[in-house]
């Protein structure tokens, strides 16, 4: 049943087995690893894509979530740049006030704090909401839902402005986050949130991006009907070119602000691309099944070859690509990741050791599988000498491919 209108979802793929995506185990730990099943449907009414099984809250994001979105100089970068246009167009009144849903290390609400804007970052993760409150950051440990919403807004008064990148697609119970809009939000004030994009999933075979985290796929049809299904109104799309192709979008009060013609464009272009066809979901299907089979076909023939193979980026998309195509250490040795708090711990569900990015230098395999392919510019600059070296990349989207 629809997470959002209550109708038929009709399954087009199941991934099996999988484990969660951002859990990096100990070698002591493995034997009590939480697995659940990875299946993905489209809803027949409101053309939803969901997943069909949800993942407690409390298992993916912990005390201990590794994800840093900081990380990364081109997202700092980004949400630096996201954080000045508020202040251009959304932030000017009188004493404004902007509120972000899992703002994880403060990278975006930093620009704000530096302005002297008040700033309120949920994150129910600790170890990531600690390094924001060090950095001056005003950070509530909690999930945004109705109940803290109303807590915040009896506390703080309404938000002009109330944020979110790579969260909301988190979110099963989107209800509570529209009616925690409801309460919170200030008349004239908009809900912003960035997402990774059905579109771009299915043109470009991004078959990673669904995994526990990603619980909706969104789409600008389906966000529409969503809004309105809360009382809220969807009045301006944008395409982002971060993390493989993402679209922002913005969602006012029904009636407060005139919606723009991208709007329906972009509605538009996914009617006419097929994005609400059932023919579609079962052609991405196969072209799943396929990059999978050449994907491990290579592995097998450079390890048969007695090629060294690593990976490159320790990411929550990888365990999708390892435990569904059946990839371990016997085709992929190590995985190097700059995440510190991965460093040796095993990938989940697939037990590959992550090493210090810093050791893909020392060590020189010859291939690495770009995990991280939606940062591969700036790894590949920054991992120069591996290729001058000899060292090619192996990358899988959109298709398998050596460079």
């Amino acid at each position: 049943m629809c997470r959002i209108c209550g109708g038929a979802v009709s399954e087009f793929f199941d991934f099996g087995r999988q484990p969660l995506s951002d859990t990096f185990l100990r070698a002591d730990e493995v034997s009590g690893e939480y697995f659940f099943r990875l299946a993905v449907g489209v809803c027949e009414d409101c053309s939803m894509v969901q997943l069909l099984d949800e993942v407690p809250r409390d298992r993916m994001f912990h005390a201990d979530y590794p994800y840093h979105s900081s990380g990364s100089a081109r997202m700092r970068n980004h949400f630096e740049q996201t954080a000045r246009d508020f202040l251009d167009t959304e932030l000017t009144g009188t004493d404004p006030f902007v509120v972000e849903i899992g703002c994880n290390d403060g990278v975006m609400l930093r620009t704000f704090r530096e302005a002297g804007i008040r700033h309120l970052g949920f994150e129910p993760s600790r170890g990531v909401a600690d390094l924001a409150r060090a950095d001056g950051i005003r950070v509530l440990t909690d999930y945004f839902e109705e109940s803290s919403a109303v807590r915040i807004r009896e506390s703080d008064g309404p938000a002009d402005v109330i944020f979110a990148a790579n969260t909301i697609c988190h979110i099963p119970y989107l209800g509570s986050i529209f009616r925690g809009m409801e309460a919170l939000l200030a008349p004239d004030g908009v809900f912003v949130f960035e997402d990774p994009y059905l579109g771009d999933i299915i043109r470009l075979n991004t078959f990673d991006q669904i995994y526990d985290e990603h619980f909706f796929l969104f789409s600008v049809n389906s966000v529409r009907t969503a809004a309105r299904r809360f009382g809220f109104e969807l009045v301006d799309v944008r395409r982002l070119p971060v993390h493989g192709g993402e679209v922002r979008y913005t969602i006012a009060r029904t009636g407060a602000r005139p919606v723009s013609p991208a709007v329906d464009a972009l509605a538009a272009e996914e009617r006419d691309r097929g994005l609400i066809d059932p023919a579609t979901f079962e052609r991405f299907g196969a072209d799943v099944k396929r990059i999978c089979g050449e994907l491990v076909e290579l592995l097998r023939r450079l390890r048969a070859e007695g090629k060294r193979v690593a990976g490159y980026g320790a990411t929550a998309k990888s365990a999708t690509v390892t435990n569904y195509c059946g990839i371990g250490p016997e085709l992929v040795d190590v995985v190097y990741d700059t995440t510190p708090a991965k460093h040796g711990r095993l990938m989940p569900g697939s037990h590959i050791p992550v090493r210090p990015a810093s050791e893909l230098a020392e060590t020189r395999p010859d291939f690495a599988v770009l995990f991280a392919w939606n940062h591969a510019e700036e790894i590949q600059v920054k991992e120069k000498a591996f290729h001058e070296s000899g060292g090619r990349w192996i990358t899988y989207v959109p298709d398998v491919r050596i460079t």
